[in-house]
């Protein structure tokens, strides 16, 4: 007579898998395990690198913004061109050394803005342009910022058309900038150089309704009177 079968239980099926499971996997383990090594060191590799990347980087940042605070001065003094190639003698190197150095930190971008607005200040607006446009930091402020000084050096080269285009998307990078409701009037000015007389007029009154407290909309009716 044949032993009755004994009930194999829910529990034990699962550890049974389990243990197929695990010998499966430490097979598949020693059958790549070459591989998997090398793999893994490269991995470390990696992993190393951009942690010595990343510290390397914020060193930098911090050495950016040392150097910032020694050149600043100058600039707010309207010494623009020692502003841009510092002081020698002294350990003030200037934007454009500052920008050379360290223009892929946040803060060697934003030396990118002082290089650029004292080259305008200095008629020098090719130059100028050249920083502006290569801006590619992350604060929305300094965004807008770059977008305006590009346009003010379409503008004082008379390509207004261009100039207007560029103090509108200066104006639309952050709803936080106080100075949006002064781009948006310069982009209605350059409109009217341009005999844009409708899309000024349209501005002009956007200007008027949004920022009815803002005090560069003072001379918007003058603008508005000369877009009829």
């Amino acid at each position: 007579m044949l032993g009755q079968k004994k009930k194999i239980s829910r529990k034990e099926i699962k550890e049974d898998r389990l243990v197929t499971f695990y010998y499966e996997a430490i097979a598949l383990f020693e059958e790549h395990k070459k591989n998997i090594l090398i793999g893994a060191g490269a991995l470390a590799v990696i992993i190393l690198a951009f942690v010595l990347y990343t510290n390397n980087k914020m060193a930098d940042n911090e050495i950016a913004n040392v150097e910032l605070g020694r050149v600043i001065s100058l600039y707010d003094s309207g010494s623009f061109m020692e502003a841009i190639e510092g002081k020698p003698g002294t350990n003030v190197i200037g934007f454009k050394k500052i920008v050379e150095m360290y223009g892929s930190t946040e803060n060697g971008e934003i030396a990118k803005i002082y290089l650029a607005n004292s080259y305008y200040a200095l008629g020098k607006f090719d130059e100028a342009e050249k920083y502006y446009d290569d801006y590619s930091g992350g604060i929305d402020l300094f965004k807008s910022t770059a977008l305006a000084g590009l346009a003010a050096c379409k503008e004082a080269k008379e390509d207004f058309k261009s100039a207007a285009e560029l103090y509108m998307k200066a104006a639309k990078i952050t709803e936080e900038n106080v100075l949006n409701p002064k781009y948006l009037v310069l982009a209605g000015i350059n409109l009217l150089h341009s005999d844009n007389k409708s899309q000024a007029k349209e501005i002009f009154t956007q200007v008027k309704k949004d920022f009815a407290k803002s005090a560069y909309i003072r001379e918007v009716d003058r603008y508005l009177s000369q877009s009829e």
